[in-house]
């Protein structure tokens, strides 16, 4: 590698995760199971086993999958300083990946964050019943578009942008009806795909409002200090060194859209020279492809055999 390479993390969230992820690695690298058994004491269940063996439908509700994702983002990045990769001079996280950004960045504890974020993962899945909510993926409309979809949509009901993924790719969220709505009228607008996509809570959208209280309650008795890495925060695209500004970002991010288009663009203005995805999987790979091609997005596991 060349000297003054500028590196940037990004830490990939919910829907990365799939049974048995990580299953060859944590043969050759112990790290991952400590790792695991250390968040398992915290949540008082086998979180490795769950991973491995499922049922996938386990794993797949939030109150689990976010404990689940901030283990093996965690994992992975363990496994890089082991391996001593570059240090990197920022770091990002996808939704629930800020929180493991944030972990990497020396800012929260890994303990504290296991139980933080299951416990919150929880909260969201109190705050709409089920089958109230949902999510849909809008391929092939702009920002514009995708606003004026929901906004017609609405009908006094709750329907918005949660994750600008990438260029002309948007998740919407809300509550079921109007994002059917929604759905339908993106596809008379032109979308090229439309997906209700197969998730238990509508997150990044203003129906996460009746818990912030509870989450803000809970980040009051989590010890949060200055990062030593900055991380770009999803809510305003910024870095924060201030704990209580850390706080109120992690607040808002439970209903405002997570700004991945313009994380990543930052990434290209500033000339970082690579990202490397830490934790499982290739998502954050396309997503970033798609936005800028001046720089590329690696996964950990390439990263240690280069």
């Amino acid at each position: 590698m060349s000297i003054g390479k500028q590196i940037a993390y990004v830490f990939p969230g919910q829907g990365s995760q799939k049974l048995g992820m990580f299953s060859e690695l944590s043969v050759q690298s112990p790290i991952i199971i400590d790792t695991f058994s250390q968040a398992s004491a915290i949540l008082g269940y086998d979180l490795w086993q769950l991973t491995q063996a499922g049922p996938e439908e386990k794993l797949n509700l939030t109150e689990n999958t976010q404990p689940a994702m901030l283990a093996a983002d965690v994992a992975a990045w363990r496994v890089c300083c082991s391996s001593k990769c570059e240090q990197p001079s920022y770091l990002a996280g996808h939704s629930l990946g800020e929180y493991s950004a944030l972990v990497c960045a020396g800012a929260i504890d890994f303990a504290d964050a296991i139980g933080l974020v299951a416990k919150r993962g929880s909260l969201m899945q109190s705050a709409v019943p089920a089958g109230d909510g949902a999510m849909a993926a809008i391929i092939g409309l702009d920002n514009k578009s995708v606003n004026a979809v929901c906004n017609e949509a609405s009908e006094n009901a709750i329907v918005a942008p949660a994750n600008y993924n990438s260029i002309g790719q948007t998740v919407i969220a809300g509550e079921r009806a109007a994002v059917e709505r929604a759905a339908v009228l993106a596809k008379q607008a032109g979308a090229l795909k439309v997906m209700i996509l197969p998730v238990s809570v509508p997150a990044h959208c203003n129906l996460m409002q009746v818990v912030t209280k509870q989450l803000a309650d809970m980040l009051v008795d989590i010890k949060i200090v200055t990062p030593k890495i900055p991380v770009i925060h999803n809510v305003d695209v910024m870095p924060h060194k201030d704990p209580s500004s850390i706080r109120e970002m992690l607040v808002q991010q439970l209903y405002s859209p997570v700004r991945w288009v313009e994380t990543i663009e930052f990434f290209a203005s500033i000339h970082i020279d690579e990202m490397i995805e830490c934790g499982p999987g290739r998502i954050l790979a396309g997503l970033n492809k798609r936005i800028t091609k001046e720089v590329p997005t690696i996964n950990f596991s390439v990263k240690l055999s280069d």
